[in-house]
């Protein structure tokens, strides 16, 4: 009697009931993020990489639209037959058997069954599914070469749709805390792949083709390719594959070509990239191939300049000289500065006081690097920009030409075969001479390398040449200076030995050491 009671009773729906009622897994994805959970929400499909314990390698696959041919996964386990499960992934017809008429209602079939993601992390699974799939992304991709007439705004949602679904994954990145250090090996290190990218290559190659087709509306594709779609799509230049940041570079650039409307969201989002990337982590993998895109783009700034430019060029580009990994992508960087200054030749002294304001100091490498891009900066300076920062300026170079390491001193004074550079050093010779004559006869006469020493004395003969007068006079007083310097040696051994009595008479009582203010100045001056 009590049974059948409560067999009456309304039973409490269980979550997984919930769950497949929505078109999902009993068990959420773990790589869901974005639009993809929405997905799982909404009833729309997504197949995910990672699994029930009860169910089958792939999560789920439903229907995706009308007219879809693409069956649930049958979950085999649940039914008690195991070696019976059957994945029910079925191939479509190829292109080439429909008529004109239907191949668009085919485009979109195939762009839901492609809406599945596969576990490649194990090659043994799903190996036909994955094969189909493969091969109906390449018809996909030939579809959209080749296709005549403007696609509709239904097959622009799908097949954005079937992007995200694939692309848009959490990112897994190895831990990277040895790479900051060791930025100069990473040549040498094997780049790590994505075991998924020979299907990730196919939907980035679509993606491409897709944005670069005449065929696309840019009007109509605006409204999937939002600022949510670019969001995710600036997100996975952190990825690790080499490959695939180079997909997005690509892509990316078509897109800031394509959709006007988008440009300044674009760049306001890579400058916030850079900003986390320099004050916060130092870690991101794609800070190269953004900076390769932001060259093409300031390339086409129109003149004047807006402010915004400017701002960015100061707060973000400059700024990227502080992380110790330059090296990554110290050449797209210079790049970028170089055409800043070459379109505006006022910023020059921006540039070159932000240079010296990040200047390495135990870093010789990276100094280096520091010295090859002053050059190149250099050559765009004009005269007036050049005054205006030409004394900090050479008294770090005269610091450089004074560097035990070789090739700072090296490179510092390959500035003078640049003629550009000379000319403007002639012009200014009257200032610049006095700051760095001590360093340059210290390296001519002393530097334990030939070629610094060589390389010195022909500096030495320019200014020799181009000005006796001046040569003596700066000759002269660095001799005076060196008089003066062996006369006080006595004197400052004899304050350092003072101290040194004092401190030992201090120690042996247990006392302060006190020092007087004419000791202490004439200690500093040492």
């Amino acid at each position: 009697m009590i049974k059948q009671i409560l067999g009456r009773l309304p039973r409490k729906p269980s979550k997984s009931a919930d769950n497949r009622e929505f078109g999902a897994s009993s068990t959420p994805s773990l790589n869901t993020t974005g639009t993809r959970a929405a997905d799982v929400v909404t009833g729309d499909p997504v197949i995910s990489n990672s699994t029930s314990n009860h169910g089958p390698d792939v999560a789920s696959i439903s229907a995706y639209g009308q007219g879809s041919s693409v069956p649930a996964v049958v979950n085999s386990k649940e039914n008690g037959n195991v070696n019976a499960m059957a994945t029910l992934y079925e191939a479509l017809p190829s292109f080439r058997d429909v008529p004109n008429s239907e191949k668009q209602n085919l485009f979109i079939r195939k762009l839901n069954l492609c809406c599945g993601v596969f576990d490649f992390t194990d090659s043994t699974k799903n190996m036909k599914e994955k094969e189909i799939k493969r091969q109906t992304l390449l018809e996909l991709v030939e579809y959209v070469t080749a296709v005549n007439g403007k696609f509709t705004e239904t097959v622009m949602q799908e097949a954005i749709q079937m992007v995200s679904a694939n692309l848009f994954r959490s990112l897994n990145p190895q831990p990277r805390d040895n790479k900051v250090l060791e930025a100069f090996d990473l040549e040498d290190e094997e780049p790590l792949v994505d075991p998924a990218w020979s299907h990730l290559q196919i939907v980035y190659e679509f993606l491409l083709r897709f944005v670069a087709s005449p065929e696309t509306d840019t009007k109509l594709a605006k409204r999937y390719i939002d600022h949510s779609f670019i969001l995710r799509l600036l997100d996975l230049f952190d990825s690790d594959d080499p490959r695939e940041r180079e997909y997005l570079k690509t892509i990316l650039h078509r897109i800031y070509g394509k959709f006007m409307v988008h440009r300044p969201f674009i760049r306001k989002y890579i400058n916030n990239i850079f900003f986390c990337f320099i004050f916060e982590t130092e870690k991101f993998n794609g800070i190269a191939e953004l900076l390769e895109v932001l060259g093409s783009i300031i390339n086409g700034f129109a003149l004047p300049l807006k402010e915004e430019h400017k701002l960015f060029l100061a707060h973000a580009l400059i700024p990227l000289h502080k992380p110790k990994c330059l090296a990554m992508y110290h050449q797209q960087l210079s790049y970028c500065i170089t055409q800043f200054v070459e379109k505006d030749c006022k910023l020059a002294d921006t540039v070159i006081r932000g240079l010296l304001k990040y200047w390495p100091i135990t870093n010789s490498s990276k100094e280096v690097m520091f010295l090859t891009e002053l050059e190149e900066i250099l050559e765009a300076t004009q005269p007036v920009e050049f005054q205006r920062c030409m004394v900090p300026l050479f008294y770090r170079i005269a610091h450089c030409l004074n560097s035990s390491h070789f090739q700072v001193a090296e490179r510092a004074l390959y500035l003078w075969n640049n003629d550009h550079i000379e000319s403007l050093i002639r012009q200014n010779r009257k200032v610049i001479l006095p700051i760095i004559f001590p360093a340059l006869e210290k390296s001519g006469r002393a530097h334990w390398n030939q070629v610094v020493q060589n390389l010195a004395r022909n500096v030495h003969k320019i200014f020799s040449d181009v000005d006796p007068e001046l040569f003596e006079e700066c000759l002269h007083k660095f001799q005076e200076d060196e008089v003066k310097l062996e006369e006080g040696k006595p004197k400052h051994e004899a304050t350092w030995k003072t101290i040194e009595e004092i401190a030992a008479s201090n120690a042996a009582r247990n006392e302060a050491i006190v020092v007087s203010t004419t000791a202490a100045a004439q200690t500093a001056s040492c």
